[in-house]
């Protein structure tokens, strides 16, 4: 008998290690001094202090309380007069509105997502604000209704008419008779849709625009590179639920034991409290965000120059600058908007669904394809004087030889990042992509979670090429990427990998080269290569949408980014080469920058590199082929 109780203690202590180890572990990195998300460097408040100055998280937790805060209020209200409405009509209609409800929370959120876009979208609403609180409100109603409706079944179905024949009124009734009943079921109606409102991502993300976003969606697009501010936020939030939580259960504790309020029931008392404490948050969240946000400026001259006081920036994820933006809207005395998409498919999409933006960055092949469907206007070059500071090896690309449509942003390469102590460099350098297929460093490979990279990969290491849609070479790569992945147990990643090769947790990763620029600078252990049988050249860059809305400012920006200071501040911060001729020269040759880092410059000139294409027969091949590649 002792031993089961020692056992049952020992598994709800490892238990609760499992499920409190990970909250545990970002509050500690909270206060980490370096950008490593597995490396305590030492002690530091510099990630809480860029949390309150970053404008962007700021907006996302003021946006992310607020729409909890209305969604949770409107859909507890309307859910339970709801409910209570059932309880008193027909079987036939019960069941055909309980069947209806149970609809949005059986759905996949992703078909309710694409399925709101597309209403919104036909019904020509701007998407934004009001468009993921309608969202948050709809998808919340639910699950109040699922909460207060058993409630409602448990009651005497005399009730009201007994509360009526005492003379209450039918309001009355309901109010001080029925509501005291079910409130136990309305309060966890209530906070279970505060949780699913402020939790959500996937339904938000299709939904939002103008630069609203939540905090899930801020954090799931930092897909560059993972803000440890991050777990500045995080570690706040969760001591302010504990704050909450305590308030909630100690404040009744106290308030029975000093005898006070007798005759309030138990419920009431912490129903009470929860609200005190909900509303001290709310306040504490609007105070702090309020004083982010102070300090408005004059827009006038801006908006009589460009007919606008506001641009729209359409990005990935942590790439840019950490002053590029607010230099901007201060030289020009303007606000940027600035949203992130987490691929350039994801991207393409929301183009396609109408969403204005005056400037995007996406990728070579994507541009291609926006430029196809003429999605794309054309640049004044008359308002872009500092194309003339672009490297020559950004100018005349293939997929716009005349900058008709497209400004360089950043370029790269593809290339192989690996530990020189573990890894014979013969062995890389002979084999190119090929030392994937090496068992000798089986286990300790990873791999971009991506289909275009990864067949990238098996295309040259075939001798093919990357752009192939022949049927027998796209076969090829697919059963090569088949046997490293039954050969070499590789873990696909995305943005993970910097901090795990920063940490040597594997030996060999295929990694973009501002991420290996970013890795050799923190680990002397690293060397990087790029193969000889070629590989990807990249570039993302600058396009004016056809719907953008503020074109004078887009190109203003565009002129922007190719200033010295500004092609500097991005290019230092991110890791990723400079369009800028400048720039490139010195961030390549100055000791203090990136003179020893040999993946700072993308190889040229090579006949065996490629740059992607779109090819839309390509791209169904690949991305049916990969989805089975992923399922071994």
């Amino acid at each position: 008998m002792k031993k089961q109780g020692l056992t049952s203690k020992i598994v709800l202590g490892l238990t609760l290690l499992f499920f409190y180890l990970p909250i545990l572990y970002i509050i500690v990195f909270s206060f980490n001094s370096t950008r490593s998300l597995t490396s305590f460097g030492g002690f530091s408040l510099r990630w809480y202090e860029k949390m309150f100055s970053d404008s962007a998280m700021m907006e996302a937790v003021f946006y992310t309380v607020i729409i909890a805060v209305i969604a949770t209020a409107v859909s507890t209200v309307v859910g339970t007069i709801t409910a209570i409405g059932l309880s008193k009509s027909k079987k036939v209609v019960q069941q055909i509105v309980e069947g209806v409800n149970q609809l949005p929370v059986m759905n996949p959120d992703i078909v309710t997502a694409i399925s709101l876009l597309i209403f919104f979208s036909a019904i020509a609403v701007k998407k934004g604000f009001f468009t993921m609180l309608l969202a948050h409100i709809m998808f919340c109603i639910p699950y109040v209704m699922l909460s207060v409706t058993p409630k409602l079944r448990s009651l005497d179905p005399n009730l009201i008419d007994a509360a009526m024949d005492l003379g209450a009124t039918p309001f009355q009734a309901l109010v001080k008779v029925i509501v005291p009943q079910i409130r136990p079921g309305i309060i966890s109606g209530a906070l279970i849709a505060f949780t699913m409102s402020f939790d959500d991502f996937i339904i938000s993300y299709f939904v939002t625009g103008n630069g609203v976003q939540n905090i899930s969606i801020l954090v799931y697009t930092m897909s560059k590179r993972v803000n440890p501010s991050i777990n500045a936020l995080s570690t706040l939030m969760i001591l302010l639920i504990t704050f909450v939580l305590g308030v909630v259960n100690l404040v009744p504790i106290l308030q029975a034991r000093r005898g006070r309020k007798e005759g309030v029931t138990p419920m009431s008392r912490r129903s009470k409290a929860m609200i005190g404490a909900a509303v001290i948050v709310v306040g504490i969240v609007a105070v702090v965000v309020g004083m982010s946000f102070s300090g408005d400026r004059k827009k006038e001259d801006a908006i009589a120059k460009y007919g606008s006081d506001t641009m729209k920036l359409y990005i990935t994820g942590e790439y840019l600058g950490e002053d590029v933006i607010s230099n901007f809207e201060k030289q020009f005395g303007v606000d940027v908007i600035v949203e992130y998409f987490d691929s350039n498919e994801m991207m393409y999409t929301k183009l396609q669904a109408g969403d204005a933006y005056d400037v995007v960055i996406p990728s070579d092949y994507m541009i291609e394809r926006l430029m196809q469907l003429d999605m794309l206007q054309p640049l004044d070059h008359s308002r872009l004087p500092n194309l003339e500071n672009l490297s020559p090896a950004v100018q005349n690309l293939s997929f716009d030889p005349d900058n008709s449509y497209s400004v360089p942003y950043f370029w790269g390469s593809v290339g192989i990042v690996y530990n020189h102590e573990n890894v014979d460099p013969k062995d890389v350098e002979e084999q190119g992509y090929g030392v994937l297929l090496n068992t000798d460093y089986a286990g300790q490979l990873y791999v971009y979670d991506s289909e275009r990279d990864s067949f990238m990969m098996a295309f040259k290491n075939l001798g093919y090429s990357m752009n192939s849609d022949d049927p027998a070479e796209i076969q090829a790569a697919y059963e090569w990427l088949l046997q490293m992945n039954a050969t070499m147990e590789p873990a696909y990643v995305t943005d993970e990998v910097i901090d795990g090769m920063i940490n040597g947790y594997k030996d060999i990763a295929v990694v973009y080269s501002g991420d290996a620029t970013v890795i050799l600078d923190e680990n002397e252990e690293m060397s990087f290569w790029m193969p000889m049988e070629g590989t990807n050249i990249w570039y993302d860059c600058m396009v004016v949408p056809k719907n953008a809305e503020n074109p004078l400012l887009a190109h203003e920006f565009i002129n922007y980014m190719l200033t010295y200071e500004a092609a500097y501040d991005n290019s230092e911060y991110v890791g990723y080469t400079s369009p800028h001729v400048e720039v490139e020269a010195e961030m390549s040759t100055s000791e203090d920058l990136y003179a020893d880092n040999p993946a700072y410059m993308p190889r040229t000139g090579y006949e065996k590199d490629e740059v992607f294409t779109f090819n839309e027969a390509q791209k169904k091949a690949l991305s049916e082929l990969w989805i089975k590649v992923k399922a071994h």
